[in-house]
């Protein structure tokens, strides 16, 4: 099973950003893609499994960043 979630991600100002908040959201079990927009700070996320919003809010955080 496939799912498809997307967020926004405040903060962001630079391409480092962008690979930072990526990085992180790639790291978390489960994810098979992550598409990050640094114009409006959009996140797309696919994974194998039900991701919970926490989980990625934790990793948005640890890259210094927060959801909307």
């Amino acid at each position: 099973m496939s799912t498809t979630s997307e967020y926004t991600v405040t903060g962001m100002t630079c391409g480092h950003c962008v690979a930072s908040v990526r990085e992180e959201i790639e790291a978390l079990p489960g994810v098979t893609a992550v598409d990050v927009t640094l114009a409006d700070g959009s996140v797309r996320v696919d994974a194998d499994r039900e991701l919970g919003r926490d989980e990625v809010e934790t990793a948005v955080a640890e890259a210094g960043y927060a959801l909307a």
